[in-house]
């Protein structure tokens, strides 16, 4: 009887916060297909420690930790796999159906170091405060603004946004 509650409360929280979390994949990996499986092998961590979750207010960000521990492990490994060419690939954009400033922020974003499009995406995408993802990441706060004010000065350039004025006293 306890594992079918237990299974109906994991399939409730997956149907609820799956979307939002499958947005957070695909920033993290940048391809609609990576962020499926990320989230994916994340939940299915999750899963398996779902007896030991006690703060069930905590799951998005035990999610969301367990797929910014899965990509680092997966980026290492192709890391290894991966070497220079004189020629790039073609890509391909699924945002196409999207406005410009989506297909150009997609691929602003995907310009960036790994480290610095995951301090974006939780910081914006997912609202995290900076204590939240300093803890997320396992960095100190001051990395997390360092890497945040760099990574947005990153995109303002791509995107030739000029950069907003310091607040007057």
């Amino acid at each position: 009887m306890q594992t079918a509650s237990r299974e109906e409360e994991f399939r409730e929280y997956v149907t609820s916060r799956g979307p939002a979390l499958l947005r957070t994949a695909h920033q993290l990996t940048g391809h609609a297909c990576d962020a499926e499986d990320l989230l994916q092998s994340a939940l299915a961590k999750t899963y398996l420690a779902w007896d030991r979750i006690q703060d069930r207010g905590s799951l998005d960000g035990y999610v969301r930790r367990a797929m910014v521990n899965i990509n680092i492990s997966q980026w290492r490994r192709r890391k290894l796999e991966e070497y220079p060419s004189d020629e790039l690939p073609e890509t391909f954009s699924e945002a196409e159906a999207c406005g410009e400033v989506h297909v150009r922020l997609e691929q602003a974003l995907d310009q960036l170091p790994a480290r610095m499009r995951e301090a974006i995406v939780l910081r914006y995408y997912e609202d995290m405060s900076e204590p939240d993802i300093a803890r997320a990441l396992g960095i100190s706060v001051g990395t997390v603004k360092s890497t945040v004010s760099r990574a947005m000065a990153k995109l303002r350039l791509e995107l030739c946004i000029p950069a907003q004025p310091p607040p007057q006293p």
